[in-house]
């Protein structure tokens, strides 16, 4: 059974299940491990990034181990049943990047209107994502009224349901698991500081700024995305 090239139109769930369907058919065995993302990408014919969503979600389902510094692995227990069925949303990456798209724009738009009292419940989310961050708490809350907080000083509607429904999209298992990977104290300061740039460009009526900040701050969680990844297997 070969590898076979998969349409660019497809999601990381169609890599993760010809992958699965390899490893069941015996083409990789346990304890075996996978050729490289790129040799993944290349012969799958999809981006490396789809190629690295479609490995965590093997991993979460039990069917492979990332193992540091050496690579991905075939597991050599079977994995649950109900953890093979399971779903784990979109992936981190497809969010991300669509997120980049319509939250820069969101920020920009706030920026133009927002009223006082709209900035001052942005600011109160960033306070309190620095007070769960010193506490050692989950900062999932915070994180999420600081980008809804923002959609909805637009004072469009239908914007602040799409910004809402991405962002809780993206705080699935798939993502637990990225954040698993790498997720340091530095990183979680500089989420802390590109808040801050972000509700201080909104405050000053900045658009551009604003934008840029948002997608500024998107872009370096897809860096330290693909750089945890890849970190992990060197």
């Amino acid at each position: 059974m070969p590898i076979q090239a998969i349409g660019s139109d497809r999601l990381y769930r169609k890599i993760a299940k010809q992958l699965s369907d390899l490893i069941s058919a015996g083409e990789f065995a346990p304890g075996q491990r996978l050729p490289s993302e790129r040799e993944l990408a290349e012969q799958l014919g999809v981006s490396r990034p789809s190629v690295r969503e479609a490995l965590i979600a093997l991993e979460i389902e039990g069917k492979v181990e990332v193992r540091v510094g050496s690579g991905v692995f075939v597991a050599v227990s079977k994995p649950s049943p109900l953890l093979a069925n399971e779903q784990h949303g979109e992936g981190p990456f497809e969010l991300i990047s669509a997120r980049m798209i319509v939250e820069g724009e969101t920020a920009a738009h706030a920026a133009s209107g927002a009223t006082a009292d709209e900035i001052e419940e942005i600011r109160a989310a960033v306070a309190d994502l620095q007070k769960l961050q010193a506490a050692g708490l989950p900062t999932d809350p915070a994180d999420r009224a600081f980008h809804l907080s923002i959609a909805r000083a637009t004072h469009n509607g239908p914007l602040a349901s799409v910004v809402e429904l991405l962002w809780d999209q993206g705080r699935g298992k798939m993502w637990r698991q990225m954040e698993k990977h790498f997720q340091t104290p530095a990183l979680r300061a500089a989420t802390l500081r590109d808040h801050r740039a972000i509700v201080d460009a909104i405050a000053e009526g900045d658009p551009e700024a604003a934008r840029a900040a948002m997608k500024k701050h998107l872009s370096r969680v897809a860096r330290e995305f693909t750089r945890g990844w890849g970190l992990l297997k060197k």
